[in-house]
This record gives C-alpha cells, structure tokens and sequence, in this order.
C-alpha cells in the first residue's frame, strides 16, 4: 500500500489530519512547516481548523515540504469537501437546528434570518472547526464538558458549555502545533521546583517558552488561548492523545498569583487523577479532587517544610520578599496564598503582585 492509499481510507477526516500524521512522521515542526508556505503560521493554523483550503499552490508547497504529490493533496480536499457536503445533506434535515443551537464557532454571528444556503453554512462551520461528522460526536467529544474536562471557573461565574467547547478547541488545536515527547508523571513531579522558580520572571513572554520547553519534555503541551465571551475558565487539563496532555490557560485574572496557582492546580490533576477529567465550578469546588489539587498548588509555592514558617509570616513587604526569595517563589504567589488564608486582607500587598494588560498578553495568546 502506498503512501497516498493509506490516506484514502476514511476521507471525512480532516486534510489537516493528514498534514499532522506526516508532519510527526517526517519530524517536521510547525513553524519548519510554515517557512516553506507562503501563507506562514496562519496557515498551517487554518489546515488544521480546516478554515485553509488547499489550492494548486498551497498543494505544491505541501508536497515539498512533506511528501505526496501536488495531486495527492488536491484530491485529499476535493475528496473532504465531497464527504462533508454528504454529510450535511445527511444530517441538516434532522439536526441543523439542534446543531445550530447548541454548537458554536469562532468568528462573528450571522445576523438576522438566515436562507436555507446559509444555515447549511453555519452547520458545515461547526462541522469543520470541531472535526465531527455527527452532533452524537460531537456530544461525546465536547457536549459533556461539565462531566468530562475540569477547568478553574471563577467563585460563583459559571461557563457557558458552548463557549468552554469552543475554548478547549481552539486549544487543542494549538496544542497539536506542539511537538512534545511522551507523557511522563514522574518527569513532570521532578521539574516542579525549576517550574516554580519560573514564577520569579516577570513576564509571560520571558518565561511562558522556558515553561512550554519544560512541559514539553514531558508530554504536556502548555497553551494560552484567551477565553471568548460567555467562557469564564481559568484552566483546564485534558488527555488530548494517549501520550500527550495539554494544560490549557486563559491568562483570566491577568496576574501572576492567579496564573501560577492554576498552573500548579492543573498540574496536579494531572499527577494525581491520572487520566481523568474533571470540573472545577461553584457546585463542585470542594469535592475531593478539587481539595487534593488545590492542596498540592498550595504545596508547589510554598514546599511542606517551609509551611510553619509561612504561616507565622509577618505581613509586611520585606519579610515576603525575604520568605519569597529563601523559597525560590515569586513574592506576589507568597502574597496570593496569605490573602486566601486570611492571613492579610486583600487589600494588602497587592504592590507586591505582577499584573499584565491584555495588550501585554498579546503575543503569548
């Protein structure tokens, strides 16, 4: 069987399925990839959420750069394009509405009635970005968010599930631009103390790729997408392959307390409950793997043997520096824990905590 055989089995997968397999099998990364299209990034980006079709010459790039002929990938689209549109004449009928209703997309809302042509549309949108040929895949994949994937909410802010989908999706496929070796527990567990000290550098852009090339060589593709509109997640884990993890940050409250305490939060989900996923919201906060990661984020700033020093720390900005710089934590995480324990108020010290503007974040999300 050639190469270009073995593609032809199941043509409603996505020609970025396609470019993935080959880009992990050729060894291949994203932005080696994206040197040799003219369209860069953005669209080995648009190949994978399937907004980027393939023309003659994004065709010809491909074959250049990963195998196959030009024509190869041609009929890879044509022969999607033909699956998909099967497939929304299959389902509109039945469960346009449905789909319609329940399952958003990126991008902005069509306005006003909309014609039979453009409700198909906007069926065969939702289809592309979340990479289903069903609305039952879809319910298995993203509908149960609730049941499924846990992620740090706001006390007493609920997500939307539409907008968390949308969110984790927008993650994932980030997240598959990451070249990661296999997931590895115990790696992880034993760079905590170098990920904590990440927390001393001041900005996102200085310390998020040191913190991407750590989780990296464990398994965990680390992303920052920012959160849409009716989506309140902090952060979220999920098993996105049998070897790989993705934690997932939406940079909500913009400060560093906030960031690397659900970092840490994340993290021990992954260590703790192994493959599960689990949420984290207003009816759920307290349950048992919400208290074991919550205690374990908490022991990732300030370590076990340090914690009855902390907890008769003097609220006063050079004895947190000074216990700061003895734990290798940075002093606003110090700051964030005294405020939740009720030590201080939270009113106090905030001087000593880093916050960023979006315009900030920009580059990292």
């Amino acid at each position: 069987m050639t190469q270009e055989q073995a593609f032809e089995r199941d043509w409603f997968s996505m020609p970025g399925d396609t470019l993935l397999s080959l880009m992990e099998r050729r060894n291949v990364s994203a932005h080696e990839l994206a040197e040799g299209l003219v369209g860069g990034m953005d669209a080995v980006r648009g190949l994978l959420a399937g907004s980027c079709r393939i023309d003659a010459r994004l065709a010809e790039e491909l074959a250049f750069a990963l195998g196959g002929s030009a024509e190869f990938w041609l009929r890879r689209q044509a022969n999607f394009d033909e699956s998909l549109a099967r497939v929304v004449s299959m389902i509109y009928p039945n469960e346009g509405e449905e789909w319609l209703k329940r399952v958003p997309v990126p991008g902005s809302r069509a306005k006003g009635r909309l014609s039979e042509p453009q409700r198909r549309d906007e069926v065969r949108r939702r289809l592309v970005f979340f990479n289903v040929n069903s609305l039952q895949a879809w319910m298995r994949r993203y509908g149960s968010i609730r049941s499924e994937t846990q992620f740090r909410t706001s006390p007493t802010l609920l997500s939307d599930d539409g907008a968390v989908s949308m969110w984790l999706r927008q993650g994932e496929l980030e997240a598959a631009l990451l070249p990661s070796k296999p997931w590895n527990a115990e790696g992880l567990r034993d760079r905590l103390g170098a990920i904590r000290s990440l927390s001393r550098i001041g900005h996102p852009t200085r310390f998020l790729p040191k913190l991407r090339d750590l989780l990296a060589e464990v398994g965990v593709a680390l992303v920052a997408v920012r959160a849409p509109t009716g989506c309140r997640a902090s952060g979220a884990t999920r098993m996105i392959s049998a070897d790989k993890a993705m934690i997932l940050m939406s940079f909500r409250h913009r400060a560093d307390d906030h960031f690397w305490f659900t970092l840490f939060h994340e993290i021990g989900h992954l260590l703790l409950h192994g493959g599960q996923t689990f949420i984290d919201d207003e009816e759920t906060f307290q349950d048992d793997p919400e208290r074991e990661a919550n205690e374990f984020a908490r022991g990732c700033i300030v370590p076990a043997q340090r914690q009855s020093e902390f907890e008769c720390l003097r609220p006063e900005r050079k004895s947190v520096l000074r216990f700061s710089v003895s734990v290798g934590t940075a002093p606003g995480l110090i700051v964030g824990q005294m405020q939740h324990r009720k030590m201080i108020g939270h009113d106090r010290l905030n001087s000593l905590k880093r916050r960023w503007t979006w315009s900030e974040l920009e580059s990292v999300l």
